[in-house]
């Protein structure tokens, strides 16, 4: 008897976040949450560096300014463990010019009114990226109208 291979379900994909402050990591933390992942919190640099040698995660969400280690020291560190997807949020993307290329991270995100949806997106992309669905299928996806002649024998 062959046993089949299977995904984990979106639920056990886990997530570390990393801000050092509370109210921005505990907002993130509810958002991804509800889009059904396994969220461990850190609001310190070094303690979500202590975590990551312990424990795996699928994908890590960090702020860039933090004391004692910026975001981008933090990603450094982490992947001279080992790689992980990783997205870096921060308030000062624009004026410091931060992007992939010069951060080292997989999504570089503002912090504005659309942070929420696009670390959402970013999180989805990634963690589909390592071979898992999204947490929450899109809604409102509509067939191309190469697919609709396709299936109407066009």
């Amino acid at each position: 008897m062959t046993k089949k291979a299977s995904h984990p379900p979106a639920a056990a994909l886990r997530l570390l976040l990393v801000d050092d402050n509370c109210r921005g990591l505990i907002a993130r933390k509810v958002v991804l949450e509800e889009q059904g992942y396994q969220v461990t919190t850190c609001n310190s640099p070094e303690v979500a560096l202590t975590k990551f040698r312990s424990e795996d995660y699928d994908v890590v969400v960090c702020d860039y300014r933090m004391p004692n280690m910026n975001g981008v020291e933090l990603l450094s560190a982490m992947r001279a463990v080992r790689p992980v997807p990783a997205v870096l949020v921060s308030g000062v993307v624009e004026v410091l010019g931060l992007n992939e290329s010069n951060t080292g991270a997989d999504a570089v995100i503002a912090k504005n009114s659309h942070e929420i949806a696009n670390m959402v997106r970013a999180v989805n992309r990634l963690a589909a990226g390592k071979g898992r669905k999204p947490a929450r299928k899109p809604a409102g996806k509509h067939s191309s109208s190469a697919s609709r002649k396709k299936a109407s024998g066009e």
